[in-house]
């Protein structure tokens, strides 16, 4: 027995792997690196659901359907009322999304797909006071979203650094929220019970939520030249370096790198606060150091959330919504898994040992 289930092997998937010990996230045989360089959100999705659905299609037949659907679940925007916006984004979100059928076919797949990619948006929106914008069909699925956030086309660097997110989260093995997918699945529930269970299981602080404190991390160092003084007087607290260190890593998390490079373009088109991401760079660097030198037998180093702060935020999303951003994206996964669990795998019912009191000998 192994309480939270470490190093357990709970399901047999053909859909990502993840290598702590290389650095290495391989999804559909594919590398994280040759999917962000070559393929877009529709493209990874396409590939994840390849096989699972009672329907093939291609990258261009998806961002069709995808297109089509995002229309459709525009009009549960209404049942947006004052109380659903006193949420928070990712609660709201989850409320939204529960209108959804609880279906097990491609076009309940296709509403999953395309709801927290209209809902976040227009969520943001009206909690700021704004009209919700409605999808354009036109558009791929990473153009729609910001224009829908902003009211304005997106240049080709956003869409390409959003596209580069949502496919480099898109799937990473038998997570918390992945596993609490499949384990609905398991029960034969439908496609959006398994996406609600996964979404209440990433808005957990320990799984989908340190993004957002990266940026408050930078806004307390504020200049390059209190990085080390601030972080080490962090370490002296106990306290968490925010976007470092990994359960599954042993090196680097490969997903830092490729958010990294999805930045350079934005950077090099001064599409990005250029004291901003000095600041982040010198934070990195700091903080590498002072982990090395301050516990040399952990290997800490950068993970998906340092990157993802700095790229949403520059995209325009406010940090209380970084979770529902990467719900966009992983919704394909959990879907993926639900579809594969629910085809191939039996009902999860793992056991547990009881350590509570025996009742008294009669």
């Amino acid at each position: 027995m192994k309480n939270g289930l470490e190093d357990v092997i709970a399901a047999e998937t053909q859909l990502s792997d993840v290598d702590g010990e290389a650095g290495r996230l391989i999804i559909r045989g594919v590398s994280l690196d040759h999917l962000v360089a070559d393929c877009s959100y529709e493209g990874v999705a396409a590939l994840l659901l390849d096989g699972l659905m009672e329907r093939s299609f291609g990258e261009a037949e998806l961002r069709n359907w995808l297109a089509k659907a995002r229309k459709q679940v525009f009009g549960h925007i209404g049942a947006a009322d004052a109380a659903l916006l006193a949420l928070p984004p990712v609660d709201a979100l989850r409320a939204l999304i529960a209108r959804l059928p609880d279906g097990d076919d491609f076009d309940t797949a296709l509403s999953l797909l395309a709801a927290p990619a209209v809902f976040l948006p227009a969520i943001l929106r009206l909690q700021r006071g704004e009209g919700p914008i409605a999808p354009d069909a036109s558009l791929p699925q990473a153009a729609d979203i910001l224009r829908m956030l902003t009211g304005e086309l997106p240049t080709r660097e956003q869409t390409s650094a959003l596209d580069a997110y949502l496919v480099t989260i898109s799937d990473h093995g038998l997570n918390a929220s992945t596993f609490a997918s499949r384990v609905i699945a398991s029960t034969q529930a439908g496609l959006t019970s398994s996406v609600l269970a996964a979404l209440s299981a990433l808005k957990g602080p320990l799984h989908g939520g340190a993004p957002g404190p990266v940026l408050d991390m930078l806004d307390a160092i504020g200049t390059a030249e209190n990085a080390g003084p601030w972080l080490g007087e962090a370490l002296d607290r106990g306290e968490r370096l925010m976007g470092f260190g990994h359960r599954i890593y042993r090196v680097r998390d490969p997903r830092a790198d490729a958010l990294k490079g999805a930045l350079k373009p934005l950077i090099a088109s001064g599409q990005v606060d250029s004291a901003r991401s000095a600041l982040a760079e010198a934070v990195e660097a700091a903080a590498l150091a002072i982990l090395k030198l301050r516990k040399p037998d952990r290997p800490l180093d950068v993970n998906v959330e340092f990157y993802t702060a700095l790229l949403l935020e520059t995209l325009g999303f406010p940090r209380q919504a970084f979770t529902g951003v990467f719900a966009i994206g992983r919704t394909v996964g959990w879907l993926a898994h639900a579809r594969e669990q629910a085809l191939d795998g039996r009902l999860i019912r793992p056991r547990s040992v009881y350590i509570g009191p025996l009742p008294a000998a009669a």
